[in-house]
């Protein structure tokens, strides 16, 4: 059985790599007012995670998405996803990330924020009731922007020096609203097409004001459409379009679906496409049971692409009495993921207990033997 030390995806997408003490590891100047030292590590993890700038800088509105989005999931794939969907633009051999510089921690409070003659760059609907309406319960118009997530990709101009080569933007939309009017809550569904709609309004609104940001007039602009999930799912939403605004101009076009979805396993749905991996999956769980019994559940989460399965997460909570316990547990999961799902997916087995994380065992797509991880 391996023993590997493991750094969570989150991390490694958002990172790209860790620092390298390589000779390798490259010392660049970058194009701002104020040059400053960049150090671009040596090391790409993988062709699909971007290199990225050290020291790191956060952006200026990563505080406030804890605020704005319904649940970690979707705090996760919010950024996660625009990750994804910023490599059609931005290859990862050629870009190096950043988070979002340009957006301010001003900008993205008046934005995020009710239109009003105290502010007028608000980009969420202004609230036209009366007192009077407000005391007779009429409810105000849904907030449809959630959150701005903004990305950077930067570019070498030549051996000594990088500079800004692109942006990526995410606008996180509420595809429920959830408010309350004299003390008593309401929720209110937000129809699919008015979400498109105003998304391709915002997306549109935002290029223009970055444009008049200095150094983005000529700065290529790739904006995703995200629309959260509701308040207690267990599945994060997804993005479902983007567009792109060439460099010069205020208005993104080419917008271009995005067909992605998390499905629960156990699944509910009578889709076919579920089918045949809710068996699957519903197999695994019986062998599970079979083997050890006291867990509370047994939860899969199926990331979609083109309606095709791509990646499996399997998270199982448990309580053991001993290491050899665990590791005989270990192995038997092991072989069921061998057993059970195609090599084409690639399958992530969490088992974790009160004391935390327990073991981890990963098998990428096109992987003979998984990885094993035991948690000392």
């Amino acid at each position: 059985m391996k023993r590997i030390w493991w750094i969570p995806v989150g991390i490694l997408l958002l990172a790209g790599c860790v620092p390298s003490v390589s000779d390798d590891t490259e010392v660049l100047k970058t194009e701002e007012e104020e040059a400053e030292t960049a150090i671009i590590p040596s090391i790409q993890l993988d062709d699909r995670y971007y290199r990225t700038l050290l020291p790191y800088k956060q952006s200026a509105t990563r505080g406030k998405i804890v605020n704005r989005l319904n649940s970690h999931y979707d705090i996760k794939e919010a950024e996660n996803g625009l990750l994804r969907l910023s490599q059609h633009q931005f290859s990862p051999d050629d870009y190096y990330f950043q988070e979002g510089q340009k957006i301010t921690d001003e900008d993205a409070t008046a934005w995020l924020s009710r239109k009003s003659e105290d502010n007028p760059l608000g980009l969420n609907p202004a609230d036209p009731r009366t007192e009077a309406q407000k005391k007779a319960g009429d409810r105000p118009p849904a907030e449809i922007l959630a959150h701005i997530v903004e990305q950077n990709y930067l570019v070498k101009t030549n051996e000594e020096t990088i500079r800004l080569g692109g942006v990526s933007v995410g606008l996180a939309l509420n595809s429920t609203y959830y408010n309350s009017v004299n003390d008593i809550p309401y929720e209110e569904a937000i129809p699919q097409a008015h979400i498109e709609k105003e998304g391709i309004r915002l997306a549109n609104e935002i290029v223009k004001r970055l444009r008049e940001k200095e150094g983005m007039a000529k700065i290529p602009i790739t904006v995703g459409l995200y629309k959260q999930n509701s308040r207690g799912a267990i599945a994060p939403g997804t993005y479902f379009s983007y567009g792109v605004a060439p460099g010069g101009q205020n208005a993104a076009v080419n917008w271009t679906a995005i067909n992605e979805e998390y499905v629960i396993f156990p699944t509910s749905g009578s889709e076919e496409k579920y089918r045949e991996v809710d068996t699957t999956f519903r197999n695994f769980k019986m062998d599970v049971e079979e083997y050890f019994s006291n867990f509370t559940s047994v939860i899969g989460t199926g990331f979609y692409q083109e309606n095709q399965l791509r990646k499996i997460q399997i998270d199982i909570p448990v309580q053991f009495y001993g290491a050899a316990e665990l590791i005989g547990f270990s192995q038997y999961l092991t072989g069921l993921v061998l057993e059970h799902f195609p090599k084409n997916i690639e399958v992530e087995v969490n088992v974790s207990s009160t004391n935390g994380p327990e073991a981890l065992i990963l098998r990428k797509a096109d992987q003979k033997e998984p990885n094993v991880h035991i948690y000392d």
